[in-house]
């Protein structure tokens, strides 16, 4: 093996260990919410809920000024910064027993999966060919959800011990601080352009944004659709009281191994399915939910799961692919964080909806949530269409 594709492999994995971090940043503690809720009786229900949705909300702020930063940062220092960040910020969650204390280091981890997330898919397509990028996206989803498997059985096995204990799962990030401590080149991603008036830049934005609103637009249904699943899913089971308690983590962390399968076979669905695949997620999402609503009990519970996971794990690389490769090399510092921006807005909305929701239609419906998640799904299927259906790249 040439020493230019050890490189390479080694460039491959360190940039691909990120993704075992963003997405389910927030919720790596879910299985440990309601042992989190018994500490903090005095708080109120809407602050403890917040522990999930407050990161999603700092990543948010931070990808609106993610391009600066890379104006001014090499990829492997922000990839550092954003690692520290989010180590720490998340480990140091369980020292605290102030609920706003334990909010602020949920910020912080926020601020750095904001930094880590456009870099762990844009630096995907910043060093690797177009014909190459579609199945590392599908990797990178696999590791999305790999990750959420991990930190999903650790977080409830932990929280078996102490509350503290589940937060000890964010110390996962010292293995990509190795691999890109030792490995990631220390490259800028956008290049340096003369300097541009404010209203310039506004509407260099603005421009971005429109030309990329499809997908968007797209990635906010779909992790509205699918967030739904980890804020709602133990309550409702627990409500349910069919299933035991602790068989809840166990489906929860196989839900995350489906989507982990449904990134892997992301390219194959594509090739099988063609201009169809903008379909794929949207329908998965339509018949989990309808199963999880509908039938219930062990069955429904297990197949919704299934179908829910697998439009997760295939739904997210097919939108980063297609809207990345249209950006090419400058993915990272353009699309990218706006696709961020929004997957992360929808986790913070969520449950700020589904309260909402509750409010108005609650004790109505029965298990609400999933009600919620079925309309949801609809738009995104109806959305898809605007998806453009051009030749694959």
């Amino acid at each position: 093996m040439s020493e230019q594709s050890i490189h390479e492999k080694s460039l491959t994995v360190s940039i691909l260990s990120l993704s075992l971090l963003t997405v389910m940043a927030g919720a790596a503690v879910a299985p440990a919410l309601s042992v989190i809720q018994a500490h903090f009786t005095d708080s109120s229900q809407l602050f403890v809920q917040m522990i999930i949705s407050v990161p999603a909300l700092f990543i948010v702020l931070t990808n609106f000024i993610f391009p600066k930063l890379c104006k001014f940062l090499g990829a492997k220092t922000l990839v550092l910064i954003g690692l520290l960040f989010y180590t720490v910020g998340g480990c140091a969650a369980g020292l605290f027993d102030n609920i706003f204390l334990l909010l602020l280091m949920r910020a912080l981890v926020g601020m750095g999966v904001g930094i880590i997330m456009p870099l762990s898919t844009g630096l995907l397509s910043f060093y690797f060919r177009p014909e190459q990028q579609v199945s590392l996206m599908g990797y990178s989803s696999a590791m999305n959800q790999m990750g959420g498997v991990i930190a999903t059985l650790l977080s409830g096995l932990l929280a078996n011990f102490s509350w503290r204990a589940s937060f000890l799962v964010y110390l996962m990030g010292l293995i990509s601080i190795v691999l890109c401590l030792v490995y990631l080149p220390n490259d800028k991603i956008v290049q340096k352009s003369p300097a541009k008036t404010a209203g310039s830049a506004a509407a260099n934005h603005s421009g971005v944004f429109r030309a990329n609103s499809v997908y968007i637009l797209a990635i906010f249904l779909l992790m509205s659709a699918f967030f739904l699943y980890p804020s709602n899913f133990a309550m409702e089971t627990a409500a349910e009281g069919i299933i035991p308690q602790h068989y809840i983590a166990v489906i929860m962390a196989g839900m995350d191994f489906v989507a982990f399968c449904g990134g892997l076979l992301f390219v194959r669905a594509k090739v099988l399915l063609g201009t169809k695949t903008k379909f794929l997620a949207p329908l998965c999402f339509l018949i989990g939910y309808l199963l999880l609503a509908l039938l219930g009990g062990w069955a429904g519970t297990l197949l919704g799961s299934v179908f829910v996971g697998f439009a997760n794990g295939a739904g997210i690389p097919y939108i980063m692919s297609e809207a990345s490769i249209k950006a090419g090399t400058a993915a990272a510092a353009t699309v990218m964080p706006l696709l961020s921006a929004a997957l992360y807005l929808a986790q913070f909305l969520s449950p700020v909806l589904m309260s909402l929701i509750t409010a108005l239609f609650g004790g109505i419906f029965p298990h609400l949530p999933y009600c919620f998640a079925i309309m949801l799904s609809v738009l995104f299927l109806l959305w898809s269409v605007q998806i453009p259906t051009g030749k694959s790249k």
